[in-house]
């Protein structure tokens, strides 16, 4: 398998919880951690179920990646996640030394890039994987809540 087709593969499970946290009306975003081609952790948000505003996604991965391996950095695992990561996720990752990251969609609102925050410098970064897909699962998820407040 490809490098750009294990990209796909990956993000398909992102995807996948993207659609739980959907189901259990958090904001549709879903990341996966995988180390030596195998996935080491999986989540999604959970800001609104756990009532914390730093439970992303992403937050949640590295935290049970980091679990899983025993040690704070993550200089061998990719992340693949949904929607480009936030300042506060982008920070985290910096921490944890990131080897890469994969992300679907680009956030134009608040977004690391847009922020100007940056990630480890040894961090390879892969845009647009799925982007489309990424995109239509947040921008579905907002149009329901719109319609939710309009009634």
């Amino acid at each position: 398998m490809t490098q750009e087709e294990k990209d796909i593969f990956y993000m398909q499970k992102a995807l996948a919880e993207a659609k739980y946290a959907f189901e259990k009306d958090e904001i549709p975003v879903g990341a996966i951690i995988v180390s030596n081609d195998k996935i080491i952790a999986r989540s999604h948000n959970l800001t609104q179920m756990l009532n914390d505003v730093t439970a992303h996604a992403e937050m949640q991965a590295i935290t049970s990646a980091a679990n899983h391996l025993g040690n704070k950095y993550l200089n061998e695992c990719t992340l693949y996640v949904t929607l480009e990561p936030c300042q506060m996720c982008a920070g985290a990752m910096y921490w944890a030394q990131l080897n890469r990251l994969v992300y679907g969609a680009s956030d134009n609102h608040r977004g690391y890039k847009v922020l100007g925050t940056k990630l480890h410098p040894k961090t390879k970064i892969k845009s647009g994987v799925l982007s489309k897909e990424c995109k239509l699962i947040v921008d579905a998820f907002f149009i329901k809540k719109r319609k939710e407040k309009a009634l």
